[in-house]
């Protein structure tokens, strides 16, 4: 599946809930955000037929994300739903690590094969303070040592954010010191409440871990991630970048993303996009919903341009699915 500037896309996320059982700060307002009716939300079963159509027009990779997907009930059976696609090469889930001790090893035999795990902070007060919760971080690195036991590729999302979590990045970049794990660096995006906050960039932060670590390695591209990698001296695991705001990689663009209400988002940045519960639960046949997505993946557009605000979608990050 091609869109009209030539681009591949085989990359899917699907955002299974709107609800999160933390409130970060750059995420949702503390008093969270309006959640949509239950009966509005996609069925698990809605979920894996379009997962299972996009991998008949070459969708390879499926990412399962909120809110947090972990609250919602019986995503084990999704994975393993989706795991019985044909053509589905991975299934990755992005999750804030609390549920997820508990669950490792359930989601690994139904076929999870990597996870990201947010992690901003490792000051218990920060925590708090970025989740606006009373939820323990130590939760969190319980979830992180849980993945890495259960042998499932792990990686840590931190967003680097002036005057909150600036002083502790070289800390969180450790985690790949001794374990096969990817820590990956965020640039802040201005969607929703990202506004609130000044982000740093991938420049910033590559520049304070080389002077705490000594001079990174670039690794050549894996052509699967818009993150550029490198690897620390000693380190066992990888540290990476993902820079939308300093570095575009529209051209190589290969997602789309489902909404938890059934609405295929084409671009992150803009609200554009296509409803396909609609169809769904009107009767389409599996051939009817790919014509509609191929038809609509046209209009994907060529890049973000996240300094046109007025452009930009107004939902919180946490209604979109990162």
């Amino acid at each position: 599946m091609t869109d009209s500037f030539g681009r591949e896309l085989d990359y899917l996320r699907i955002s299974l809930t709107d609800r999160c059982n933390l409130r970060c700060s750059y995420c949702m307002p503390a008093e969270g955000v309006k959640n949509i009716p239950h009966c509005e939300i996609l069925t698990l079963e809605e979920n894996a037929r379009i997962a299972r159509v996009m991998a008949s027009l070459g969708v390879k990779k499926i990412r399962l994300t909120g809110g947090e997907p972990l609250i919602r009930k019986n995503v084990v059976r999704l994975i393993e739903m989706i795991n019985d696609t044909d053509g589905i090469d991975e299934i990755c889930l992005t999750t804030n690590g609390l549920l997820l001790s508990g669950n490792a090893a359930a989601l690994r035999k139904a076929g999870l094969s990597r996870v990201n795990i947010s992690l901003d902070t490792l000051d218990e007060a920060v925590f708090r303070r970025i989740t606006r919760s009373e939820e323990q971080l130590d939760r969190v690195l319980d979830g992180i040592a849980a993945a890495v036991e259960e042998n499932i590729a792990t990686s840590i999302n931190c967003v680097p954010m002036a005057g909150v979590n600036d002083s502790e990045l070289d800390r969180i970049a450790l985690f790949s010191e001794k374990a096969p794990v990817d820590v990956r660096f965020i640039e802040l995006m201005p969607i929703g409440r990202g506004r609130t906050h000044k982000g740093i960039s991938s420049a910033e932060v590559l520049k304070k871990l080389e002077e705490r670590f000594g001079k990174a390695e670039l690794l050549p591209n894996d052509g699967h991630s818009p993150a550029m990698y490198y690897c620390f001296g000693g380190f066992v695991g990888r540290t990476g970048f993902i820079s939308p705001m300093s570095h575009k990689f529209c051209d190589s663009c290969n997602r789309l993303r489902l909404t938890s209400d059934g609405f295929l988002k084409l671009c992150l940045q803009y609200p554009q996009g296509i409803d396909l519960k609609s169809p769904l639960r009107n009767g389409c046949t599996d051939r009817e919903l790919a014509d509609i997505i191929s038809e609509a993946v046209k209009m994907k557009p060529r890049e973000h341009s996240f300094c046109d605000t007025d452009m930009t979608d107004k939902r919180k990050m946490v209604q979109i699915g990162g």
